[in-house]
Order: C-alpha cells, then structure tokens, then sequence
C-alpha cells in the first residue's frame, strides 16, 4: 500500500502543478469593447444586474482590472458609470484629447470631480492595472486608487442605495452612451463591508452571460468581445484572389503582409486592416519561387531558387529591379525553406522538393553583394525532405519535421520526418535534437516556425498530407525536450502540394501569430487567406481543469486521486478477471451528459479479428480520390503527361467503363466536341484517343478500346490498383460493411473527396453519388452496432461521416454520444457546438436542439 500512496503523492503533485500551468494559461482572459471602429449599435457594454439594481447598506467597494486593445483610431469614453437610485451618475472616463496629462477622470453627476489620474502608456497596453473605488457612507467619501496612487473626493451618497454599474457602452434610460474606448476589462469584484459580495471574473469564451461566482449574480454583455477567445479561435482577417500564381512574406515588425503577384503586390496591415494593392510590371512568378521581406533593407526579394537569380522590391519606390529572369514552369524547390541570418546577413534556402526527389541542398544568397551559392551538407543529420518548417534563432536555425527519404528519392521509403534540427551557419553543420514520437496521425509543416529561445520554445503549424479538404493546427514544443501540444483552434486548409502553401509569421506590433494559406484554383489565381490568433495561444480547458475553477473543487479532485488509487490497489488483491477499461467519471458539477442519462460508463473491450490497414501502392496504380495521380510500374507519376483534353477524355471514357459499359461516340461529342461539327470532332476524337493510348501503354495493363459501339478503358485489375474499382467493391452491394470493410473504405476516401482538384458539369453527378453512397455506408455501419461496443472508433467514424457532409445530424449524435461515454465531456460539448456553428452558416437557421436532447436522443 505504500507504493500508491507514493503514487497519491505524485498525482497530488502533477496537480498542483497542473493548477500552475493553467494559472499561467488564464491570464488570457477578459472581456474586449468594440469601440468607434464599429457602428454605434455594435459597441460592447456590461450591465453587471440586468435584471435589476445592486443594493448596499454599508460601505462597499468596486474593483477590476483595465487594459487597452492597441492600435485603434479613437480612445475615448467611459469606462465604468455607476448609477445611484437613477439619479446620480459617478463615472470614470478616459479622453486622450485632453491637454492635461491625467486622461482617467472622475465625473459625479455633470461636473468632473477633483480626482484624475493618468496610467503610463506602457503599463495600459502591456499590463493589467488594477482600479478600485472605495465608497465610504459613514464619512461621505470616494477614494480611488489606481496603482500606487490614491485620491480622495466627498460625494453624498444615499443610506440605501441602490446601483445599476455598466462599464462601456449602455442603452440604460436616460444614462445612455456609445462612448467607449477600446478597452478590456477582467475580474470585476464588489464587495461591502470588507467582505467580497460579488464577483465577474469575465473568463468565458463565448455567449453573452458575464458569469457571476455566487448564484444568480450573472451579467449581461451586448456585443462581446471575449479574450480568451481571441487567444484560442483563428480570427479571418481577409481572403482575396490575386491572378496568376502568387508568394507570400512579412514584414513582422509591423504586422504588413505581403502577397506578390505576377503584375500586383498587394499589403494587408494586419493592425488597421487596410489592403493595398500596387500594379508593376510583370514579374514571373513560379510554386518554387520564394518571396522573402528584409527589414534593413525594406526590400522584397523574388528568389528564383532553381536559376539562382534574385528581383527585389523596394517598397518605397514601388518597383522591381528587374523583370527578364529567364524562368521556365517548373518545380525544383517546391516548399523548400528560407531564413535570413543576421549574422552573415544572408538568406539561406534548404531542402525542397522536385521531379521524384527530396533534396538536402544548402543554397545562400548575400543581398549586398547579389552572390549565390550551394553546398551539399557534410553529414546526414538533414536529409532530404520538404514540407518542413524553419526558424531563425541565434547562430543559425531550426528545421522541424517534414516528409522525405534518407536517399532523397521518392520511390524509395519515402516518410514523414519528426526530428528537431538546429542548423549552425557558422560551420555549415548540422545537429539533431531529438525526435519527436510518431503520431498516430501524419502531419507535416507549414513553411516556418516562430523560435522563442528565451522561451525555450517554438510554434509551427502542422496539417496531414493526404487530405485535400485539410486543416492547419497550432502546435508549440520544446527546443529541447521531445513535447509539443496543440493550441488554438483549426484552419481550413485546401492542400495539393503544388498548389497550395501556408505560412506563419508573428505580429510583434500586436503580439499576434499570422498565418497565410495559398490555393491555385484551376482558374489561375490564387486565394489567398490571412488568419490572425492573440498570443499566447490557449489550448482547449479540460474539464478537470474547469472544475478547478469553483471553489472547493480542489477536495474533489484530491478525493478523486485517493479514489482511483484505493480501487487501483483493492483491484489488485482480488483474482485475474477478463480485462475491461473504465473510465472514471470526474466529481465536478453536474453534467447535462448526465442528465441526460449518458455519464460516463464502463467500456468493455469485445474481442474481434485484428483490423488492418492497407498501404495503398504509389506505383502500377490510378487515384481518383484526392487529386488525380497515375503512377506507372517503377512509381514514376505520369499525370504531368496529360493535357486538360486529354485528362478529360481519359476520365470520362474510364467512369463510363468502370461504373457502366463505357461511352458512346455521340455521348463523346456531346460532352468534348459540342461546338465542333461532326467531321471536325470524329477528327479530333481520333486524334486524341491516339494521344491518350500513347499515355497508357506507360501503364502496361490499361489500354483504350471501342467494343460494340461503346469507348472503354480495360484495366487487369490484378495487376493496377484503382482506387474507385476498389471503392466500388465496397459499396455498390448496400450491404452492412464490417469494421475491416470501414478502416479500408476510410483508407481509400482519406486522400480527398472524388477528383477534388477538377471541375467538370457532367462529373457532378458521380460526385453527388460518390459522396451519398459512402455517407450511406458509414451510416448503415454505425446504426449496425452500438456506441458502447467502441466509443472511440464510433468517432472516428463520425469524423469520416463529416467529411463529406459537415452538417449530418446523426454523425454529430453519434460522436458526441461516443464522447461522453469516453468522459470527454468538454469535447462532446465542442463538438456540438461546432455543428450548430457550422449548420447556421449552411442553412441560415439556427439548430432547434440543444445539448441534453442530443444526448437523450
């Protein structure tokens, strides 16, 4: 028994620290005002008793805490207006206009009282400050103390007073105003006769109840701005096209982005969010291209990494140095990484990606002397890979993770990377870290990485490569110990690796973390998407962690430890029983997963045939889920061959041969060929169907054919792996799948929606009907065996449901059912939050259920 005592001991101790972190973690919080950047009718306000007035016999006094959001046009307005018996007013306020340095004053009724005070600049946009109005009724006196300094001012105040208090913006009688500077506030707290009466931590992340800590006591806030949210949740700041192909950099200074565009440079200030648009002469651009801004010099550097030749920008005279760079399409470095080091005042190029091999290659350019240089590194700590992220830090940088293969061919063993390297420019050389353990999901990185060295610390985006329809995750980690977790909240992110990109950056003017994501659509241009996340970034609150809030939570939790220990030993003692995993509930406050009979349960683990996952082979095979691929028998991809015809031709006339008996010649013209007359298309036909057979002889196994009338593409299916025949196998029967039948359907549509990259009239049918029919599967499997049987790969089969229709009502039931069995309660409410979100967007309706009835459903 001593042993779990030590292990009390332990636990006891991870908590204490726990509570710590999250101490740390909740500084984040507060509520913001919108201010004169926003209509009058959509500026915040605080009623802190909506339904009422605030009532004191005694002294009582009211405290909080102020900060000031940056970079806003106008600071003016009240702060905090306490209103006596509607009759008096007692105001703090703030006017920056005002020539006397004190710009906090105090106004009692129409006439500004004696006290004024003013907060140092550095202190009111960096800081917390805490302000407290004491009321004395017994002397007839308000003292203010802000800081270190007090002030005092006689005020006849009623024996019975009753108060209405709104910070901001208010809409209350004849009271009302919508002058608010922008402003936070946090931990609003009254108390009367010494003892603390009331309390509004403003610590929410959503909705516009300002919680109060004692029963009944809640705010009412009118349009919220609430901190930790921005410390959690991708805020959009700007999604516009740009012709043609474009790259991206930052001036992190001063928060301005910069999207270079063959014939426009375009600058997104992330403060104001102002764009501008700058026409210049064409400038050719390429997916291997890199754009890079530098400070000392103010200039944009276009670097064309496979000629090895640089056009630069001055963002003062408004023009490239030059436009001749002779530069054909091409992808030699497509997402290798760029960083400048101050040190030699050099932008240095690794890694990269091209023609079938990673590469390992170190290339430095020198914007003083325009010198370009390349060496290979002298030991194998990098190999070469792409889709990493780098950082500048001191001497150097670091590269994290990314995909690629010791020899840096892509035919041999090709496979994501998790290792930390630190690249010493000094020397050349590279040293490894560590290694990161493999995730049971793949992920690689967005271009670079923000280093905090004195934080001992960096933050990268990682997404999945094998998804179209992806998204990008936040993740910091150690430099020095292999750990990392996720914070923030996601971002969508359409993913083809040459023709997408992502980027991250930080705002040092607004402490926020930027990222950019790339998307070439088949139209030419480019969608270009700036997100932007307050730091530092906040990671979802467990529930354990919210239950540690409440008062008193604390012995719940520590009899919670003694618990599971007791039973862990009593366990123990008693004779070998058939394993079965519990969950334990957590002792918090009641759940509505509860009442809705679905608290935590145990999970018994039934016995069935091990599930495999099939490797889907890169070589001898056609992809039609995810982007179009063909790879012949050595690996070689051979898509590039086809031209947007010829690409067209092949897929209509193979749909029509896998799905029906193939198409006729009339369907052909029709679908190709309709403004062609019908000499002019059979010509065409016969021309490109020549084309197309050149193609497929490449394949050995696949040929084009006209049999009884029809066009077909006959394929020996033993010998050339398709992704559609295989998917086919699987659903055209509507049988129930098996739970092997889902991890190899999953398999297959995890690449990405039905040909996501192309766009034709005639596809959508098989589109629609690919989607419905795997939908279908999923759901038949699921209603085929019960939530209890295995919660967790229940939701992982609700995730496969969502991503071919984000708004099905029984993949959100299923999940979140799945995860309040599991305990996750937090996560279940996530989830179906997520949902109503997402189906008020779709629809234009909000969602009629609510949480409990989810649940209870």
């Amino acid at each position: 028994m001593c042993k779990c005592l030590k292990v009390v001991v332990i636990l006891l101790a991870f908590q204490f620290g726990y509570g710590m972190i999250n101490l740390c973690l909740a500084q984040s919080y507060g509520l913001g005002f919108e201010s004169f950047e926003s209509v009058q009718d959509k500026r915040t306000g605080l009623d802190l008793s909506p339904d009422g007035t605030l009532c004191f016999d005694k002294n009582f006094e009211l405290s909080f805490e102020v900060s000031f959001l940056k970079h806003k046009k106008n600071y003016f307005g009240y702060i905090v207006r306490l209103i006596e018996n509607d009759q008096k007013n007692i105001d703090i306020l703030y006017d920056n206009s005002s020539l006397n340095k004190d710009r906090f004053k105090v106004v009692i009724g129409d006439k500004f009282s004696k006290i004024a005070f003013d907060i140092s600049e550095n202190a009111l946009y960096q800081h917390w400050n805490k302000i407290r109005l004491v009321f004395d009724k017994s002397t007839g006196t308000l003292t203010v103390f802000s800081r270190t300094q007090q002030f005092r001012q006689a005020v006849a105040l009623e024996k019975n007073g009753c108060f209405k208090i709104l910070f901001g913006a208010n809409k209350y009688k004849n009271f009302n105003t919508t002058d608010v500077p922008p402003m936070k506030i946090r931990n609003v707290a009254i108390s009367e006769n010494g003892s603390e009466k009331y309390r509004w931590n403003l610590d929410e992340m959503a909705g516009v109840k300002a919680i109060g800590t004692t029963k009944n006591t809640d705010g009412l806030v009118t349009n919220p701005l609430w901190i930790k949210k921005m410390h959690h949740e991708w805020q959009p700041l700007q999604t516009f096209l740009v012709q043609g192909p474009a790259r991206v950099t930052c001036d992190q200074s001063t928060g301005i982005v910069y999207v270079a565009g063959t014939d426009t440079l375009t600058s997104y200030h992330i403060s104001n969010n102002l764009t501008k648009r700058i026409p210049h002469e064409n400038q050719p651009l390429f997916m291997d291209n890199q754009v890079f801004y530098e400070k000392s010099k103010n200039r944009i550097y276009n670097l064309f990494i496979n000629e090895k030749q640089v056009a630069s920008f001055d963002t003062i005279g408004r023009k490239w140095d030059k436009n001749n760079v002779k530069a054909e399409l091409k992808t030699h470095f497509l997402h290798a990484n760029k960083f400048y080091s101050k040190t030699d005042s050099t932008i240095y190029i690794l890694g990269g990606y091209g023609h079938l091999e990673y590469k390992n290659i170190i290339q430095k350019y020198k914007p003083a002397t325009g010198q370009w240089s390349q060496a290979s590194p002298q030991d194998s700590v990098f190999s070469p890979r792409y889709l990493a992220a780098a950082g500048e830090a001191t001497g150097g940088a670091y590269i994290m993770g990314g995909y690629g293969s010791i020899t840096g061919r892509q035919i041999l063993n090709p496979r994501n990377w998790y290792d930390l390297i630190y690249f010493n420019t000094k020397t050349g050389t590279f040293k490894k870290i560590y290694e990161l353990k493999a995730p049971q999901e793949d992920f690689v990185f967005a271009n670079s990485m923000i280093v905090r060295e004195k934080e001992n610390a960096y933050y990268a985006l990682i997404s999945p490569k094998d998804k179209f329809n992806s998204e990008l995750q936040l993740i910091t980690g150690s430099l020095s110990k292999p750990e990392y977790k996720a914070v923030g909240s996601k971002i969508p992110f359409e993913f083809i690796d040459t023709e997408s990109f992502a980027d991250l950056f930080f705002d040092e003017s607004t402490d926020r973390f930027v990222a950019v994501t790339l998307f070439r659509t088949d139209k030419n241009q480019t969608k270009v998407s700036i997100y932007s996340l307050f730091s530092p970034p906040l990671a979802t609150v467990p529930t354990i962690a919210q239950a540690s809030a409440k008062p008193g939570n604390m012995f719940w939790i520590i009899g919670a430890a003694v618990a599971v220990i007791a039973g862990i030993y009593f366990y123990k003692r008693r004779k070998p029983v058939e394993t079965v995993q519990t969950t334990l509930p957590i002792p918090a406050e009641k759940h509505p997963d509860m009442e809705a009979g679905l608290a935590t349960v145990p999970v018994i683990n039934i016995p069935e045939k091990s599930i495999e996952t099939k490797v889907l082979p890169l070589h001898s095979s056609i992809m039609l889920f995810g982007n179009l691929q063909l790879f012949d028998d050595e690996g070689t991809e051979i898509t590039r061959l086809f031209t947007p015809l010829l690409k067209e031709l092949f897929l209509v006339i193979l749909l029509h041969s896998v799905r029906r008996e193939g198409i006729s010649s009339e369907r052909l013209k029709e679908l190709l060929w309709s403004d062609k007359s019908s000499e002019s298309a059979r010509n065409n036909r016969a021309v490109n169907i020549a084309k197309l057979k050149g193609i497929l002889d490449k394949l050995k196994w696949c040929h084009v054919s006209k049999e009884s009338g029809y066009w077909r593409v006959n394929i020996d299916y033993e010998q050339i792996h398709v992704d559609y025949a295989e998917y086919l196998k699987l659903v055209s029967d509507k049988r129930v799948l098996s739970k092997q039948d889902i991890v190899d359907l999953s398999q297959i549509s995890k690449r990405g929606t039905f040909l996501a990259d192309l766009e034709y009239e005639w596809l959508d049918s098989f589109k629609s009907e690919i989607s419905n029919e795997i939908v279908d599967a999923y759901l038949r499997y699921v209603t085929s065996v019960k939530i209890t049987d295995d919660p967790e790969f229940m939701i992982k089969v609700a995730n496969y449901i969502f991503y071919f229709d984000p708004v099905n009502e029984e993949a959100m039931t299923i999940k979140c059912k799945a995860l309040a069995l599991l305990g996750k309660h937090s996560l279940a409410k996530t989830t179906f939050e997520n949902f109503a979100r997402e189906y008020s967007r779709i629809y234009g309706e909000e969602f009629q259920k609510d949480m409990p009835e989810v649940l209870h459903s």
